[in-house]
C-alpha cells in the first residue's frame, strides 16, 4: 500500500489525474505523515469506530482512518476527486465516498451505519467553511463522540477565546459549550 502522506506521493497523484485545485472549495491537501498520524491519534480512532471524514481530497488522511476505524464515510463535494478517491482507496473495504456537500444527512448516516451510536468526525477544513461546518455539526443533533479537525491558527484562536475579546462570538461559545 502506497501512503499518500508525502509531497512526492501527492504530486504524483495530482499529476496522474491532471487535477486542478478549485479555489471555490478552498482545497489544501495534507502532505506530512507526522501531522496525519497526530490527527488520527488525537481522534483516538479504534476498530469499533464509525468515522465521518469531511473533505477527503485525494484520500491521504482517509487511508490512515481506514487503517484504524471499523468504517469510514468520506464526504467530498468536488466530483473531479471521486475517480482519484476510487483509485487511492481501492484497497480498503471499510470506506464509502459520498459525492455531496457536507450538508448530507449526517444524522441519518449515523443512525443507519452506527445504530445511532456516537460517531467521530475528522477533517482538514478550509478556512472559509470551518465555521459553517462546525456550527452545522453542533446544531445537527447527530450523536457525536468527538470532532477532530485541522484548522488555520486564526480559527483555532477564535474557538478558544473567552468573553471580552473582540474575537469572541458564536463559534467560540458553541465550541466551548
Amino acid at each position: 500500500m502506497a501512503y499518500l502522506g508525502s509531497p512526492k506521493a501527492t504530486l504524483e497523484v495530482i499529476n496522474k489525474y491532471g487535477f486542478a485545485f478549485q479555489k471555490r472549495f478552498g482545497q489544501n491537501f495534507l502532505i506530512d505523515s507526522n501531522i496525519l498520524e497526530n490527527i488520527v491519534s488525537a481522534a483516538n480512532i479504534t476498530k469499533e469506530d464509525f468515522v465521518l471524514e469531511i473533505g477527503p481530497g485525494i484520500g491521504t488522511m482517509t487511508q490512515y482512518l481506514c487503517e484504524n476505524a471499523r468504517e469510514v464515510v468520506a464526504v467530498e463535494i468536488d466530483k473531479s476527486l471521486i475517480p482519484i478517491l476510487q483509485d487511492t482507496l481501492s484497497e480498503y473495504n471499510n470506506v464509502e465516498v459520498i459525492n455531496e456537500d457536507v450538508k448530507v444527512d449526517i444524522k441519518k448516516l449515523a443512525e443507519e451505519r452506527n445504530d445511532g451510536n456516537p460517531i467521530k468526525v475528522v477533517a482538514n477544513l478550509p478556512y472559509y467553511i470551518t465555521t459553517p461546518i462546525i456550527m452545522g455539526l453542533l446544531e445537527s443533533g447527530v450523536p457525536i463522540d468527538s470532532i477532530t479537525i485541522m484548522v488555520q491558527k486564526e480559527v483555532a484562536d477564535r474557538m478558544k477565546t473567552g468573553p471580552g475579546s473582540k474575537d469572541y462570538g458564536a463559534l467560540s461559545l458553541a465550541v466551548q459549550y
